[in-house]
Order: C-alpha cells, then sequence, then structure tokens
C-alpha cells in the first residue's frame, strides 16, 4: 500500500506527473499493454487466443474478443472457489471489489491486485491535488465527508470480496492520506452500523464547524441522504452539544470511544447557534450556514447521480459543486481538471496509466439517441478517439480483465495536451422498454429536467426520482416516481392536477421520434406520474443496503427491475397523474 512517503511525492511532484503522463498517451498505452500481455499470455484464460505463442499488441487486438462480465465469471467463480488466480493473471489476487450491483442485479466480483490498488490511489490523489489548488486555503481546513462501510464477504477461497470503500477505507493509505483532513475519526467510519456511524460524524462536524473547510461524500446521494438525517437528528445533536454527553443509543465501541474525545464537555454556545440556523423554517444554504468556511461540495454529481445537483445546489446555497472522478469496480478512468466546471458539464481526463482503453463507437440517431448496437468500426484506441464523437469504453487492466465491456457510453468533448476528455452520457444497458421502444438513462435524464421547470416557479423541487416499465396493462405505460417538496420546508405541495399533467406531457415530448409513434399509434399507453411522500426514497436505499449495497456507493436506480423496490415506492404514493390519453 502506498506509504506516506509516496503520498507525499504525489502532492509535491503531482502536476508534472500529470502533464507527463498527458503528453505520452500513446506510448504509455502501449507500453501497459506490452506489460500486461508479457505477464499474463500464458495463462489459461489468454493463452488460448495465441495458440502460435505470438502475443503482442496487435495479435491481441486481433484475436482476444471483447466481452462482457457473464464471459469471464467462470474464472473469476473458480478462483473464488479455490482455484489459483494464475489462471486468469500472473500476479496474486489480495481482494474481490463487489461491484454496486443496484441497477443490473447482483454485484459482480471484479479481481484486485496490490498494484491495481496502487494505480487507483494515484489516481485519487491527483484529483484531490488538482481540486485543492483550485480552492485557495482549503489546505488549511478539515473536510467532513461522510464515509461508510459494509461487512466484507469471504469466498469459499478464503478471499475477501468487498466494496473498494470498505476495503480503503481500511488501508494505510487512506489513514496516512485523506484520513489526516477528516473530521470523522476512523472508528466512526469504521462502523459498521450507519446510523450509529452518519450521527457521529456529523455530530463530530459540528463540533469542529469553525474548521470545516469542504463537504462531501463519494456519490450525491450519500449526502442527500445526509441531509435528510440531519433535519430529522438535529436537535438530539444540539443536545448532544449542550450537554457535553452522548446518545445512549450510540453503543458501538469504537464510535463510544472515539467521541470520549471529542465530545469532552457543555458547549451551551455552540448548541444554542446550530439550533438557531436548523429552526429556521427554509433550509436553503444550510450547508454553508452550518460550516460558513466551506469551500466546495465533494462528489461524484455525473450519471444517475445529476439528479441531485438541484438538491445541492439549493442546501449548498451557491457552493460549487465538484465531481471529482471517474471510477467504477472495474477500472479508474479519468479524473476532473476543470473542479469549477458546472456539474453538467463536467468532463474526466483519462489518465492512460490505469488500464489499456479501447473504444466502441456508437452511432447517435438524428435526436442524439445512442443506437442499440454498436456501430461496424473496428475499436479505436485511446489516442486516436475523435472530438463530438460518442463510445462505449473497453478496457484491459492489470489485475485479469481483457477486452471487457464496462456499458458506459462517453462523449469526447475535448483534449487536455493529447489525452482526450469524455463526458459520461448513460449507462448502455439502464432502459425502459415496451415492446420496440427503448428508453436510455440519458433520454429520461433529459426529459425530467424539461418537466421539472415548469414546477421550480412554483416553488416546488423534483428531490429524486425513478421509473419502471409497467407491462401489467395492455398496452403498457412508463411510469415516473418522483419525491416533491416545497423549496421553504419539507411540507408535501399541494399538487395541481393541470400542471401535473403539464409535466407529464412535457416528459413525453421530450421523448424520441419512435416513442412518439407508438404512443400515437396506441401501442403505449399514456405516461404515469406517481408522487410519493418525503423520505420515501430513503426507504428505497434502504432496502438496497439490506440488500448488501454499501451507503457509500450507493447509485439509485433510474429504472426499477424489482418489483419490491417498486412495491416500496408505491407504498408512498400520495397522488398519480396522467398524460392526455390522446397525444401526438
Amino acid at each position: 500500500m502506498a506509504s506516506e512517503k509516496e503520498i507525499k511525492e504525489i502532492y509535491e511532484n503531482g502536476m508534472n506527473i500529470l502533464e507527463d503522463l498527458t503528453n505520452n498517451v500513446q506510448e504509455i498505452q502501449e507500453q501497459l499493454l506490452e506489460e500486461i500481455l508479457k505477464r499474463n499470455a500464458g495463462t489459461e484464460y489468454l493463452s488460448r487466443f495465441f495458440p502460435n505463442g505470438q502475443a503482442d499488441n496487435q495479435s491481441f487486438k486481433t484475436n482476444v474478443p471483447i466481452i462482457t462480465y457473464e464471459d469471464i465469471q467462470p474464472y473469476i467463480d473458480r478462483i473464488a472457489n479455490g482455484e489459483t488466480s494464475s489462471i486468469l493473471l500472473a500476479y496474486r489476487i489480495i481482494q474481490f471489489l463487489l461491484s454496486t450491483g443496484t441497477s443490473g442485479g447482483q454485484p459482480k466480483l471484479i479481481p484486485m491486485t496490490a498494484e491495481s490498488f496502487e494505480k487507483r490511489m494515484s489516481d485519487l490523489l491527483l484529483s484531490d491535488l488538482v481540486t485543492r489548488k483550485c480552492f485557495s486555503g482549503s489546505d488549511e481546513g478539515k473536510s467532513l465527508y461522510l464515509y461508510f462501510i459494509k461487512p466484507e464477504m469471504e469466498t469459499p477461497s478464503g478471499l475477501k470480496a468487498s466494496f473498494f470503500t470498505t476495503f480503503y477505507f481500511k488501508t494505510e493509505s487512506f489513514k496516512n492520506g485523506l484520513a489526516k483532513f477528516c473530521t470523522s475519526p476512523i472508528d466512526t467510519i469504521l462502523c459498521l452500523d450507519n446510523k450509529q456511524s452518519m450521527f457521529c460524524q456529523l455530530l463530530t462536524g459540528l463540533l469542529q464547524r469553525d474548521e470545516v473547510v469542504r463537504f462531501g461524500s463519494t456519490f450525491a446521494s450519500v449526502l442527500a441522504r445526509t441531509i435528510k438525517f440531519l433535519e430529522d437528528y438535529w436537535r438530539e445533536l444540539c443536545s448532544n452539544i449542550r450537554t457535553g454527553y452522548l446518545s445512549d443509543w450510540i453503543i458501538d465501541p469504537g464510535c463510544k470511544n472515539a467521541m470520549s474525545l471529542i465530545l469532552t464537555r457543555p458547549n451551551r454556545e455552540l448548541a444554542n447557534s446550530i439550533q438557531q440556523i436548523c429552526e429556521d423554517k427554509s433550509w436553503e444554504g444550510i450547508i454553508v450556514k452550518l460550516w460558513p468556511k466551506i469551500k466546495y461540495i465533494h462528489c461524484i454529481i455525473t450519471g444517475s447521480m445529476s439528479q441531485y445537483v438541484s438538491l445541492l445546489e439549493f442546501y449548498g446555497g451557491g457552493i460549487p459543486l465538484v465531481s471529482p472522478i471517474y471510477n467504477s469496480s472495474e477500472s479508474s478512468f479519468g479524473i476532473n481538471l476543470k473542479p469549477l466546471s458546472k456539474p453538467f458539464d463536467v468532463s474526466y481526463t483519462f489518465l492512460p496509466n490505469t488500464a489499456y482503453f479501447e473504444f466502441l463507437p456508437v452511432s447517435k440517431d438524428g435526436e442524439g439517441k445512442a443506437q442499440e448496437t454498436w456501430t461496424d468500426d473496428e475499436p479505436v484506441d485511446l489516442a486516436n478517439v475523435k472530438l463530438g464523437r460518442y463510445y462505449e469504453v473497453v478496457v484491459t487492466t492489470l489485475a485479469g480483465l481483457y477486452r471487457y465491456t464496462v456499458g458506459d457510453v462517453l462523449k469526447v468533448t475535448g483534449f487536455y495536451n493529447k489525452s482526450p476528455q469524455f463526458q459520461f452520457v448513460e449507462r448502455r444497458n439502464v432502459v425502459l422498454s415496451i415492446d420496440v421502444d427503448k428508453t436510455t438513462e440519458e433520454d429520461l435524464s433529459k426529459a425530467i429536467m424539461k418537466a421539472k421547470l415548469i414546477l421550480e416557479p412554483l416553488g416546488i423541487m423534483l428531490t429524486t426520482y425513478s421509473s419502471y416499465a409497467d407491462t401489467s396493462l395492455t398496452p403498457g405505460r412508463y411510469v415516473l416516481f418522483w419525491e416533491l417538496k416545497m423549496k421553504g420546508s419539507n411540507d408535501l405541495p399541494k399538487l395541481d392536477a393541470k400542471i401535473m399533467e403539464q409535466c407529464c406531457c412535457m416528459v413525453e415530448e421530450s421523448f424520441d421520434f419512435t416513442y412518439k409513434s407508438h404512443r400515437k399509434g396506441g401501442a403505449i399507453s399514456a405516461l404515469e406520474v406517481r408522487v410519493v411522500k418525503h423520505g420515501t426514497f430513503d426507504e428505497l436505499m434502504d432496502f438496497y443496503v439490506s440488500k448488501g449495497v454499501s451507503v457509500a456507493q450507493y447509485k439509485p436506480p433510474s429504472c426499477l427491475k424489482s418489483e419490491e423496490a417498486v412495491m416500496i415506492l408505491n407504498s408512498g404514493m400520495v397522488g398519480k397523474f396522467f398524460s392526455p390519453k390522446t397525444m401526438f
């Protein structure tokens, strides 16, 4: 794992490292692929593609097929069940990473080696360095970062499997690096009870409110959850601060010990200040009111997290939202070199030393919609992507994934030196589907963003959403779940049927020609919006967490596949609205 000396070197020489990486993209990529093949060409998996023993870069691209997880899963399962990792890669697997699995079912097992972990760490540190350079004085304070873990699983082989955050927060790299800048003691982060952990982390953050200059977490969904928790528990947090005593229900030994070193005396003045802020009917700007020295909010806000942008802008009171890095369980990809970019303009600069990247060209129709299949073009490498084109990313990693499709569709938006910059567009496999119509995550997000503009002048906020294809009736229809609230309070807004019908119409009008044709021809029924009460999506998150998803890596599903998840949202329904039966 990265030593304190190595971490210091990255912080001191990071910008020079970044310039070197982005100026030598082609050379670094080819060298990396050569090294991967040199090590692993003799493994059971790869050797069958090189019958003559010639495993060079070109034969790799010619002979090795592009795959999905299902193609490589038998090898991973064999390793998890006790066979040697050398059937897939030469270096020892130290751990399996779990994918988040929220949208696509059960989590996947992704191999990780010590070397692949170091590559991820380098990207995290470089990203942190770039962000800090954009905000003067951010080095002088602390970070209120809400971090959580899940219990590790043990495979029959003895290898553990966990989410990356769980593994990372237990390493010396974290303890020697980012943890030193955090308000949360390590023991509160490592607490397995998310409620106790959240309470203690918020309590330590409030006790140190004058030192906090950064507020964040891994994903925007975690911060949305944090604000809801603060709404529910601010009075009890103030009581702890006022009396100097920790709530009796905090029973985790690590949390109790950590808090005994911080909550050492009553502080009536601080408690009164926090109470006065939280008693205000409007919580607009609550984050900067509670932590007045905060310079930015730090979390992933692209992809499915973009639905939380307006919520964080409201509670943040205009503080910049920084989306630092693009990564997945399979690989780290790139970092945001323009931290001050507007949330919907964020692009990530790919770093060529983390994995070997190829890109499958994705065609777009006249309305900018990704087609169902790839084009007939051959995959292109990182140095040869074209500005303005759309691609699906394919990775070959140091940890045993070879020409593996991640499922993300990206758009090339520019270049930093010779390294391409990509904007996340959508997850290819996340679609609403009825018969021949398929509506993608990007289509849905754009349509809902237009519809919510109808509500905003009325002081109504769309805090989060999801959807599913209801095929219980014929013809089927798309159903949207919306959680709404008034800007000045958590009160459920009075819903005008005509206004909500306009929202339904706007969503449908924003969909593509194929959808409109089927809707006009009667093959799809009128779109439905179901409004749910405040906190219903927290119950959905609790459901997925109970199924093994980590709070720290929870990605709200924009399209529901689980009947149980649909039932949870239906249980919170307070109103339903439809488009007119005939449209277009």
